[in-house]
């Protein structure tokens, strides 16, 4: 097996274009087996494979992991499986014909372009990026090259998502007025080492890092806690955020790509640890549509409860405020009520089962209008996070008039805001703590997916992409 570089990659797509642009050709029919490669088989890439060799037709080709103890696991249980450390030479292989990328975040867009320029197909984990730039690279890749590229949002593949839509468009609690997303959750503090903490020996690190820069970390577990250091991960936002906001992108049938203004404020509070990304996190989105508004929280309802607050019943999921009433729901369904909170119709679904199904029956139809989680959708719901992220961390010192003033008559805000110091408040917070923030607020030209007028700073222009480590750096044209 030859050693595959970047380098390589570039040139052997170029070299093999027209090869690339048509589909793979040894998916021949409805009925042919779809070999493929699962890069990242810790936890949820563990899932992922076991998900997947469900599915009609589908052989599990090779498992992958910068940890060899995580592909180990994963080889005892498929024998068969090519067993890889290196998910450059599971993209080389030519009898595989998709990927499914489970990596953590910061390896997502460009193992999804690689892949592409690969000739694969390629279902990717979300937040499809670490970046709002490196997000429009894969759905560029997707498109160049004739890939079908899939999302893990896999609640598109919800049948109530038809329904809760059907309940929008026929106006029998009037018309739409506002959504507000939660995720309330509670976590607990990743702790913080006096010394960097060291990868484990069975880790290649450098392939663990990929495009990430080589920085010192300070947190007691090496695995899964990278998700709440901005180098590797993007906080809960990115984590459970996603999936509530491509719920109600769903929702709002995917009429508005990007908002158009963003503000932001919260906070690392309460703990005292190597936690970078906020656990109280608070959001408006000017959508053109409807106003969103978004409240995240890892805290309990008050310090010594370990139990998580929620609005209107719902802790990790939407209420969607009509004329006449209200629906709440999250992940499998809800139910809609009238505004004296008498409820009137429940809606159940299924969480997503079939995301996998629908990803392979796009693969072998080579009809990417079949997805339900196409990377474009996916993409945009990823860049709302990054966005909010974003205005996080371009804020300055928390100021709750400030962040009022953003929609002062928009009562729905004032009621997310005054939850906010609140709930501060119940855990015990100084709102004046220098930990808190709130930005902004922030203009967007959707199409171009910058920032424009007095928000194009240099800060927050540099923040919609970031610095790749040399031999992982994402291409300018993919």
């Amino acid at each position: 097996m030859r050693k595959l570089s970047r380098r390589g990659f570039v040139l052997g797509a170029a070299a093999g274009a027209a090869a690339l642009t048509f589909p793979i050709r040894r998916v021949q029919g409805a009925n042919d087996a779809i070999n493929m490669g699962f890069i990242g088989v810790g936890d949820r890439g563990s899932a992922s494979v076991k998900w997947f060799s469900g599915v009609k037709d589908v052989r599990v080709a090779a498992v992958c992991d910068a940890d060899s103890s995580h592909v180990a696991a994963n080889k005892a249980k498929y024998p068969d499986a090519k067993a890889e450390i290196d998910l450059r030479k599971v993209l080389d292989n030519k009898d595989i014909n998709a990927v499914v990328i489970s990596t953590c975040n910061h390896w997502h867009a460009l193992a999804a372009v690689w892949a592409c320029q690969a000739g694969k197909d390629v279902y990717v984990e979300k937040p499809v990026s670490q970046n709002v730039w490196e997000g429009r690279k894969i759905v560029e890749a997707a498109r160049k090259y004739k890939r079908i590229v899939q999302g893990g949002t896999q609640q598109r593949s919800d049948p109530v998502q038809a329904q809760i839509r059907e309940l929008i468009n026929s106006e029998k609690l009037g018309k739409m007025q506002w959504i507000r997303g939660n995720r309330l959750g509670t976590r607990a503090s990743i702790g913080k080492t006096a010394t960097p903490l060291k990868p484990p020996a069975e880790v290649d690190y450098n392939l663990w890092l990929g495009p990430a820069q080589d920085l010192p970390m300070h947190r007691e577990k090496f695995h899964y806690d990278w998700h709440w250091v901005w180098n590797t991960g993007a906080g809960e936002m990115g984590n459970w955020g996603v999936h509530v906001l491509d719920d109600i992108r769903n929702m709002l049938s995917d009429k508005c790509s990007l908002p158009t203004r963003v503000l932001a404020g919260g906070g690392r509070v309460a703990w005292d640890d190597a936690g970078e990304t906020p656990n109280a996190h608070f959001v408006y989105f000017d959508t053109g549509v409807v106003p969103v508004i978004f409240s995240l929280s890892n805290l309990p309802r008050k310090k010594g409860d370990g139990g998580a607050p929620n609005y209107r019943g719902i802790q990790s999921g939407y209420v969607i405020q009509f004329e006449h009433g209200y629906y709440a729901g999250g992940r499998s369904g809800g139910r809609s009520f009238d505004n004296n909170n008498k409820q009137l119709e429940s809606f159940k679904g299924d969480g997503g089962g079939a995301h996998a199904q629908n990803f392979i029956d796009a693969v072998k139809s080579r009809d990417a209008s079949k997805q339900n989680g196409e990377i474009e959708q996916v993409h945009y719901s990823s860049a709302w996070c990054h966005l909010a992220n974003i205005a996080f961390r371009l804020g300055a010192a928390y100021d709750k008039e400030k962040a009022l003033a953003a929609a002062p008559k928009f009562g729905p805000w004032a009621e997310l805001v005054d939850g906010f110091n609140a709930h501060l408040e119940a855990n015990k917070v100084d709102p004046k703590s220098p930990a808190l923030k709130v930005s902004a607020m922030l203009e967007l030209d959707p199409v171009k997916e910058t920032f424009v007028g007095p928000s194009a700073t240099p800060d927050a222009l540099a923040m919609l992409r970031r610095e790749y480590r040399k031999g992982f750096e994402m291409p300018e044209q993919v």
